[in-house]
């Protein structure tokens, strides 16, 4: 059911607005069990010593797998983020009228890992410049994003960004379509979506990256 809805589901490559959004709801989605790879909390409260980062890169099953396998991250879940509807449902999100991209949630540990680090895995992950979409993956719940949790994250990902795109012009590549924003409300995602390629080891994923490396050293963030 759930890969018949990733190809036959609204393929919108055209962003809702705030007033035909679909209303949501007020509940939360409840996700209550630990992290399956890396045994912990997928909820708040984190500890002290971590930062939040969240990205979009098209679905996130593979998004997440990328992110739970970097060393100094203390957790990842997926959710929605970039929209306007509250606690949509996956159905919702695969209409294209809440407004969200599929997400990635990393808790990390600056003191073992950079946000620059992370930036590097995001834009080497997927293929940035495609637009409201993902290789067979359509729709604006797809798009590229990186959602900061702070001035210091917006400025790295845009000094990230610039520098990327000069090594995908020089490949052979177009514009980087990435949404570098301020981060909105993270909704969490339905529980089976949680970590669903640890728990699915042969389940869909739709990423696939331009083979172009991503320039390290943003001034300002170590780790």
């Amino acid at each position: 059911m759930m890969a018949a809805l990733r190809k036959t589901g609204w393929a919108a490559t055209e962003r809702v607005d705030e007033l035909h959004a679909l209303e949501g709801r007020a509940t939360p989605t409840a996700v209550t069990r630990r992290h399956l790879v890396l045994g912990t909390p997928l909820v708040p409260p984190f500890p002290p010593d971590t930062e939040r980062a969240i990205f979009a890169m098209g679905c996130f099953w593979g998004a997440e797998r990328i992110f739970w396998q970097i060393d100094g991250v203390h957790t990842t879940a997926v959710g929605y983020c970039g929209g306007f509807t509250p606690n949509p449902t996956y159905e919702e999100v695969c209409t294209g009228r809440t407004g969200h991209a599929e997400s990635v949630l990393c808790v990390f540990r600056p003191a073992s890992v950079s946000y620059e680090q992370l930036l590097v895995a995001f834009f080497e992950g997927h293929d940035p410049t495609q637009g409201m979409r993902q290789g067979n993956d359509v729709g604006t719940q797809y798009r590229s994003g990186v959602f900061a949790t702070s001035d210091a994250q917006l400025d790295a990902a845009k000094e990230s960004a610039a520098r990327y795109q000069e090594r995908l012009y020089a490949a052979g590549f177009g514009q980087v379509a990435t949404e570098l924003l301020p981060a909105g409300p993270f909704y969490y995602a339905e529980e089976y979506h949680q970590q669903y390629l640890a728990a699915n080891p042969g389940g869909y994923c739709g990423l696939g990256s331009t083979g172009v490396s991503c320039p390290a050293g943003v001034a300002g963030l170590g780790g």
